[in-house]
């Protein structure tokens, strides 16, 4: 079982009904699923754009990523409807808390000109949205092997439902948030 884990079984579950007064253990947010998102825009000219996204979302995430297509055609873009667009990967349980520990203490701190990461990124209902400009802060890419540097999504599902009580949780779990 991960660190993560089982620092949020105790710690965290003491910490968020001291704070907010749950009368339940059941009633403490959680994490309930972390979805990494990449939008390949090149896609629709080259094929092999598409696959090298996908092996990256693969290897940053350690698990099989799924392409998205496009729901609708749009002229202006050049897209048509179906055409594989993106990859996304969705995290749960014991390899959703390794890659938040990862995402945390790893590579957000490898960020140039790193300050802390936007506290109202929230979306209302305990849902935070982070975008990472370039898939090389993670430790598991390759720099000389990168053949174009990408950004992506990620999205921490929670079952929070206050956008302070998922900050609260999330800083629970040292995201570091900008004063």
């Amino acid at each position: 079982m991960s660190r993560l884990k089982d620092t949020y079984n105790n710690e965290i579950v003491d910490a968020m009904m001291k704070k907010f007064g749950y009368k339940n253990v059941m009633q403490v947010p959680k994490l309930d699923k972390i979805v990494i998102n990449m939008g390949v825009g090149e896609a629709k000219d080259n094929a092999k754009v598409l696959d090298a996204a996908v092996k990256d979302l693969e290897t940053i995430s350690g698990q099989k990523a799924v392409l998205t297509r496009a729901k609708k055609s749009v002229a202006n873009f050049k897209i048509r409807e179906g055409l594989a667009i993106g990859c996304k990967v969705t995290l749960r349980g014991e390899k959703m808390y390794e890659f938040l520990d990862r995402l945390v203490n790893l590579s957000l701190p490898r960020v140039r000109d790193f300050r802390g990461v936007n506290p109202n990124s929230f979306d209302g209902r305990g849902n935070y949205a982070l975008g990472i400009k370039e898939q090389i802060i993670f430790p598991e890419i390759e720099y000389d092997k990168v053949d174009k540097v990408r950004g992506m999504d990620v999205i921490i599902v929670t079952t929070a439902n206050t956008d302070e009580e998922a900050r609260e949780l999330l800083t629970l779990f040292n995201m570091p948030f900008k004063k």
